[in-house]
């Protein structure tokens, strides 16, 4: 049986992959950037809401994958990943949905052949799928979702 698979490429510009039950997949690219007037914490809440749309569109989803970063290139980005991630994670909880990091070198060799292989590649691999990547975003959520469903056999 074929099951709902969300993939997460975390950030202010959220990447996401959606296998739907009959295996068709959705992507695109979610942005969460600060409004101007709202509170630090108010783009966490719209991100929230965004997941909530998504399992409701969606119908349920049976797991999501996201990317685990390691390592960022500054103090701001690590600020908003982990407000992401602990975002995610805590409404994964409250709504029974189990959820797993993946290194991003594993994505990157799943998808490329190299772990270390750059946005380009990784975007290239995605449309020689069939996927119309938009951005690197977009491509890292799909290279995870195929790694999910390669990987984990669901």
């Amino acid at each position: 049986m074929q099951k709902i698979l969300l993939a997460l490429d975390l950030g202010t510009h959220t990447g996401w992959a959606l296998r739907h039950l009959d295996g068709s997949i959705t992507s695109g690219t979610e942005h969460f950037k600060p409004q101007r007037f709202e509170g630090g914490g108010m783009r966490y809440l719209r991100f929230r809401r965004w997941l909530t749309e998504i399992k409701q569109a969606a119908g349920d989803i049976d797991a999501v994958y996201f990317e685990e970063v390691r390592r960022h290139a500054g103090v701001d980005a690590a600020h908003a990943y982990g407000g992401f991630l602990a975002t995610l994670t805590a409404w994964c909880e409250h709504h029974n949905i189990p959820y797993q990091g993946v290194p991003v070198g594993t994505i990157k060799k799943h998808a490329t052949g190299k772990g270390n292989a750059g946005k380009d590649e990784v975007i290239a691999a995605m449309r020689a799928k069939g996927h119309p990547v938009t951005d690197d975003n977009e491509a890292d959520a799909l290279a995870l979702l195929h790694w999910a469903v390669d990987s984990m056999e669901v």
